[in-house]
């Protein structure tokens, strides 16, 4: 039951919370817009259950709760990769998502992604104000023996002022960094009794379980701060605003900083994660709290919205991409160039599904006992 709860229970309910943030983003825009929506669903395939609101729009669960949808009147499919053939009067082209304009049709589909940041920025605005932020000193507590600090001469009470040309007000910032710079020495400028000393230090990268229970490469210093110099402080609404879109803004450039690196070889490839990833993360969110939870589910929603914005036929960004080509043209693309687009953009999207899934499962320990038993 543990196991049910933690990890089943637990996984589905923060994938359709996350789901549901990006669908109605899609919903609100399209009906601020004055589009008629035909189905909200939350999961693909045959309906589990559902209503219909005054407005002829179908809520509903389906059986394959891996995502969901928005079809709004007009579209002949869910990604509307395709338009309704059939004539339409008037009042059908009023209400239709293919007969607004082009602004409109993007404002509509970049709402998806746009809610899911929202959402990450009002969750943990609300965790700085509720739940307050650690604050650690960027003062060395301790170095770790035989490690890349000792060797690059690091000593305990040293303030870290500035590492590889950015500015560090917390400890936080250092892990960060030297997690971000995994191809690079680190530069770094102390403060040692108030004289101002420049350190270079080479991390090194080795493999532990991360904050979710997955084994990850990382590069390690190898320091830990000050246990005396941590403090949880408790934010106004004003100031946690303003702290939560720098942090969210910090989350979208280490994600596309992480992705150059996966393209360059710098970094392991292995970390692209999919549905058994996540599921796992969610288990050991479960594990660690309520605020892991809130925290693993904001993570999530800023990552649904990055994902949907890359320019891939299919998704969200692909669209935008067939849109800004509409207005620089003045009409759409053509009929055949639009279906190549989404072939293409399916097959890579499909692609990039079973790769993560291989990674999936090559990180379960059943893997090694299975590699072992035939080896």
């Amino acid at each position: 039951m543990e196991f049910f709860w933690n990890y089943i229970v637990v996984f589905f309910g923060i994938l359709t919370v996350v789901v549901f943030v990006h669908e109605l983003g899609h919903y609100l825009v399209a009906r601020w817009n004055g589009v008629k929506v035909e189905v909200f669903s939350i999961g693909f395939g045959p309906e589990i259950w559902g209503f219909n609101d005054r407005s002829g729009t179908r809520w509903r669960f389906s059986l394959l709760p891996l995502g969901g949808y928005v079809k709004m009147f007009g579209d002949a499919d869910a990604a509307s990769a395709t338009g309704d053939p059939r004539p339409m009067n008037a009042e059908e082209m009023a209400v239709s998502f293919r007969h607004k304009r082009v602004g409109q049709r993007a404002a509509i589909v970049f709402a998806g992604p746009a809610a899911n940041f929202i959402f990450a920025i009002v969750g943990l605005a609300v965790m700085f104000m509720v739940l307050g932020q650690p604050v650690t000193e960027p003062v060395v507590g301790q170095v770790l023996p035989d490690s890349a600090a000792e060797q690059a001469g690091l000593q305990a009470g040293d303030r870290i002022v500035i590492a590889n040309g950015s500015s560090v007000e917390r400890f936080q910032d250092i892990q960060r960094i030297v997690r971000l710079d995994i191809d690079k020495p680190l530069t770094l400028r102390i403060d040692r009794n108030g004289q101002q000393v420049e350190l270079v230090a080479q991390p090194r990268i080795v493999e532990r379980k991360g904050m979710f229970g997955d084994m990850e490469k990382v590069p390690v210093l190898g320091i830990a701060a000050d246990s005396a110099s941590t403090r949880i402080v408790t934010h106004g609404p004003g100031t946690a605003l303003v702290l939560a879109v720098r942090e969210t803004g910090t989350m979208i450039s280490a994600t596309f900083v992480g992705i150059g690196q996966m393209i360059s070889g710098s970094r392991d490839s292995d970390e692209l994660g999919g549905p058994i990833r996540i599921a796992k993360g969610a288990g050991e969110a479960a594990q660690l709290g309520v605020a892991s939870v809130a925290f693993y589910v904001i993570m999530l929603s800023l990552n649904l919205g990055l994902i949907n914005l890359f320019p891939i036929p299919i998704l969200d960004g692909g669209h935008l991409v067939f849109y800004a080509f509409e207005a620089i043209l003045g009409r759409p693309l053509g009929e055949k160039a639009q279906e190549y687009g989404f072939r293409i953009g399916l097959f890579l999207v499909l692609a990039l599904m079973v790769f993560a899934t291989r990674n999936d499962i090559v990180s379960l320990p059943a893997w090694d006992a299975i590699k072992r038993l035939f080896s």
